[in-house]
């Protein structure tokens, strides 16, 4: 029979608001409601594009669909029908799969899609961001209004920035912590005399370094700034997108390549030097995990050679599975195991994404989270009834519980990079009604661990907003 487990613990938090934000965004590893794809279709690169992707979008769905929702953008009915077939002669599952009709021009829900954050409440809320179809390298009109259908099909109403500035999703990394890494040539795109237009790919013109940290800040809750220059190629439409070459990982990981294969791919030493000096909020330098490039230059499925290699850091981690790109190549067993083992208990899937890369993207930029609209209760449950509230805290957090059976409790309060910030031990008198407080002095805003132990056995965890 289940012990019931009813917690009362008063966590006393007193804060530091030099570092308040508005809005928090959740790391890619934190449970999702689903995962937005938007179908490749025929009406803006014609019927051999959508045919020959058609195979990559099936098999995304068919790893995604079994542990979250996959919300499908269709063209229009037509397409909804098509892929309804294609799905259902794949035997790919149905039951998760939800369709949204909506006209767009392009497949890279990375970065024409809202992007799903926390408020100061903990409530879940869809903001979008200003797209300018990369500094107008590609038509965006449609694509421009994606948000807004996401918003309907989720309840949410847009928040719309498109004032603010003009950002794509590809072109960040947040650690989950609070740190911040990007390239200046994909965000802070100004005048650049190297390309044969002598202007390429403006956006955010005349703000300043210290005006986008303000505005990160403030709405993805970044409060550590890492700015690699970046490099502007005629060949590349997103001015170095910062998820091509370099990804942040649990246990303050940072996932990317070799210095050979990052100048390979185009990164300038004096970045390769920022990058691999990289550290925390902390100032703790992270833990690099290389992951090659493929042997050989990518081919699509119908031999055309594309003349250049694979990466394999734009991978995407959804619900017990991460989607690794794969190409066909001898390295994709190397890269998959690699990333494996950075993610345990998550199933490695390979997406063969030889075609889609020709037209110069991955995975992760054709997917976007939508996080559970409400915290995770527990990662660890062991048939334990309680209560924390409120969450997000401000300047206490009650954690309700009845201990018939245990006397020994142990309190454990743990930041997202594993590193133990207060704990408290607990004999208690009244198993019944029992109080154990535990104060954290000068904690910053962000997401802390609480694990609760009985008798020095784990009995539950619970994820704790910290809000000023």
């Amino acid at each position: 029979m289940p012990t019931k487990f009813t917690i009362l613990l008063l966590l006393s938090l007193s804060f530091n608001t030099i570092n308040a934000q508005t809005f928090t965004f959740p790391d890619e590893t934190e449970p999702h409601e689903g995962t937005w794809l938007a179908w490749p279709h025929q009406y803006e690169y014609g019927n051999a594009f959508r045919n020959e992707n058609d195979a990559t979008w099936v098999a995304m769905t068919n790893a995604l669909q079994a542990n979250e929702k996959v919300h499908i953008i269709a063209y229009n009915t037509t397409e909804r029908t098509r892929i309804t077939t294609l799905l259902t002669n794949a035997n790919v599952p149905l039951t998760n799969v939800n369709f949204v009709i909506k006209t767009t021009n392009d497949v890279w829900m990375r970065d024409i899609a809202g992007i799903f954050v926390r408020n100061a409440s903990g409530q879940l809320v869809l903001q979008d961001w200003g797209f300018n179809g990369w500094g107008g390298d590609y038509a965006f009109d449609k694509d421009n209004t994606t948000p807004t259908i996401m918003g309907t099909a989720s309840g949410l109403t847009p928040l719309n920035l498109n004032s603010i500035m003009v950002v794509e999703g590809g072109s960040w990394e947040l650690d989950g912590h609070g740190t911040f890494l990007a390239t200046k040539s994909s965000i802070l795109c100004q005048n650049n005399p190297t390309t044969p237009t002598g202007i390429k790919a403006l956006r955010n013109v005349g703000m300043t370094e210290s005006q986008a940290n303000a505005i990160f800040s403030q709405y993805i809750g970044a409060q550590k700034f890492i700015w690699l220059d970046g490099w502007y190629s005629q060949d590349d439409i997103t001015d170095a997108h910062i998820d091509g070459f370099a990804k942040f990982a649990p246990g303050n990981k940072l996932v990317t390549m070799n210095q050979a294969d990052l100048l390979y791919w185009g990164v300038p030493q004096s970045d390769i030097d920022k990058l691999y000096a990289a550290s925390n909020i902390n100032n703790v330098v992270y833990e690099k995990v290389y992951i090659p490039l493929t042997v050989n230059n990518v081919k699509k499925t119908n031999g055309q050679d594309l003349g250049y290699k694979g990466s394999y850091a734009n991978y995407y981690v959804a619900n017990n599975r991460v989607l690794v790109p794969n190409y066909n190549d001898p390295n994709d067993a190397v890269a998959n195991s690699i990333i494996a083992g950075i993610y345990p208990g998550r199933t490695v899937v390979g997406i063969d994404c030889r075609n889609l890369y020709a037209n110069g993207g991955m995975v992760h930029c054709v997917t976007q989270q939508q996080p559970q609209a409400t915290l995770s209760t527990s990662e660890f449950n062991d048939n334990i009834d309680f209560e924390l509230y409120p969450n997000p805290a401000k300047n206490l957090i009650n954690i309700q519980f009845e201990a018939n059976e245990y006397q020994n409790i142990k309190i454990e309060i743990y930041d997202f990079i594993g590193k133990k910030i207060a704990s408290k031990n607990e004999h208690l008198v009244n198993t019944k009604n029992s109080t154990v407080k535990v104060d954290l002095d000068n904690i910053q805003n962000g997401i802390y661990i609480c694990k609760i132990f009985a008798d020095n056995k784990l009995k539950a965890t619970k994820k704790i907003i910290v809000k000023n």
